[in-house]
């Protein structure tokens, strides 16, 4: 993973954070605050703009936007002249980016993303927006130094402008905030039938999921769809969810070797990822697997769902009990070099027999779809197919692509691993627990339901104090009050 490596010989103020992401910003040049009084009392004090960079550990975005601005003496040093600089993991305040991401939608008229990269006014208010900024100009967007010299002129020379646009997104905010409490005789089920139109209008009948690239699982959606089946035996409805889970499954977004699926696809087909796992992700995404094989006893469902929660113990929960946030997407500074393959790799491997079915199956036979002439693993062909060509029957197919399994699994285990996030956070191992539980029960695993159990007691142990919840925990320390997500 590209981590924040350029140093002055001096941390600056998040040397003192438990958060990764923060801490990896520890020796940048830039002169970063957490949020919090300190920062905010100075921006006031100095009559400063503020700096607010949002982001977390296995962003890829996040990493090059640091390693391309933040770890830059020079950059840093226009930074630090004109701005108060505030880094916020924003797996630790969600809140501050819930904010700062719809600012941003209402500035750009199109979803936000990580890095944000905010300007705000000494009181907060944002004036300012956009996520990963380059050095020098290029992808169509201005270079970052230009920029902040631009943003921190127009603070400075059109403050009478800057107050007007304030006044205009606080009352946008404003309106956003309901006014009255809504009865439950108010609710239509009309609401469910646009909602599952919407869907139906967008969903891809070819490649499934929604839209185009980027695409994201949306979980959610795929649950409601499938919940709208089972209430109203609407065969479209189930066709959404059935047919987008099957194609996730057999895309590259979900990692064939070792379980668990990526955040999202760069391209419409499910073909190559971001390839950073979260646990957010892949909670709501095992409960739902568990519920598509209830509907249809798919063979595909049970291996993915059982591959996701090995990956979840094996990888992602701590010795205490608890389950780590994420892992990164990068390894020795490169994305998804840990997870790629060349033939000859894989032949060096396997067995020719072994071989002959990846390479069918699993797309080493085709033209490489990765950098560097190499391979990420996803469906080709259907498994029945390659038995058929290779003329073996299918229960030697499935044993040989096992066997290839375990083979290539072993090895890239040996590989320089991608960063994981260790914090702990409640809501994310709510999700989880959400997750594991509803598996183990569909298919009678005690070891899914002892893990979910232990994240549980974890939970109680650890991070329920006073009757209050606490949201993160990381080296021996249970912090920041719980939000709403927490408690829900």
């Amino acid at each position: 993973m590209t981590r924040s490596t350029a140093s002055t010989g001096k941390k600056n103020r998040l040397a003192q954070e438990t958060s990764p992401y923060l801490q990896q910003h520890a020796d940048n040049p830039v002169e970063w605050y957490p949020w919090g009084k300190e920062a905010l009392a100075l921006a006031k004090e100095l009559d400063k703009p503020i700096l607010l960079s949002i982001g977390y550990s296995a962003c890829h975005w996040c990493h090059v936007m640091a390693h391309e601005s933040f770890e830059d003496p020079e950059v840093a040093a226009v930074m630090n002249k004109l701005f108060v600089n505030i880094k916020v993991d924003r797996e630790e305040r969600p809140d501050l980016d819930q904010i700062y991401q719809t600012a941003h939608q209402l500035f750009n008229q199109r979803a936000g993303g990580w890095p944000l990269t905010m300007f705000l006014t000494p009181d907060q208010t944002p004036y300012f927006g956009g996520t990963y900024f380059p050095k020098t100009a290029r992808y169509g967007l201005p270079g970052f130094p230009q920029l902040l010299e631009k943003v921190a002129h127009f603070y400075k020379e059109k403050r009478e402008e800057v107050r007007e646009q304030g006044a205009q997104v606080r009352a946008a905010f404003g309106n956003m905030v309901p006014h009255s409490t809504a009865h439950h005789s108010d609710f239509s089920p009309l609401v469910l039938d646009v909602a599952l139109d919407t869907l139906k209008a967008n969903f891809d009948g070819a490649h499934g999921g929604f839209g185009g690239a980027p695409k994201f699982p949306h979980t959610p959606d795929l649950e409601f769809a499938l919940r709208r089946y089972a209430a109203l035996n609407d065969m479209e409805a189930r066709d959404i969810a059935i047919h987008t889970l099957t194609k996730m499954a057999e895309g590259g977004i979900y990692d064939h070797l070792g379980g668990g699926f990526c955040r999202y696809s760069v391209d419409a087909q499910w073909t190559i990822p971001h390839f950073e796992k979260m646990l957010y992700d892949n909670g709501p995404l095992l409960g739902l697997y568990a519920d598509g094989w209830r509907v249809t006893q798919s063979p595909l469902f049970a291996q993915v769902a059982a591959q996701t929660a090995e990956w979840v113990m094996r990888d992602m929960q701590a010795p205490e009990g608890g389950y780590y946030s994420s892992v990164d997407a990068d390894s020795e500074g490169e994305e998804g070099k840990f997870y790629i393959w060349s033939p000859a790799e894989a032949t060096a491997l396997l067995s020719d027999e072994e071989y002959d079915v990846v390479a069918k199956h699993w797309g080493l036979s085709q033209p490489p779809n990765f950098e560097n002439q190499h391979w990420h693993l996803r469906v080709i062909e259907p498994l029945e197919k390659v038995a058929s060509r290779l003329k073996i029957d299918i229960s030697t197919a499935e044993e040989r692509l096992a066997s290839a399994r375990t083979k290539l699994f072993a090895a890239r285990e040996k590989r320089v691993r991608p960063g994981r996030d260790e914090k702990i956070l409640t809501s994310w191992n709510a999700l989880m627990i959400q997750g594991m539980t509803r598996a183990a029960a569909v298919f009678g695993r005690e070891d899914w339901l002892a893990s979910a159990r232990r994240s549980l007691d974890f939970i109680r142990s650890q991070l329920w104090r006073e009757e209050r919840l606490l949201a993160t925990y990381k080296d021996g320390r249970a912090h920041l009050n719980a939000y709403l997500d927490d408690y829900a």
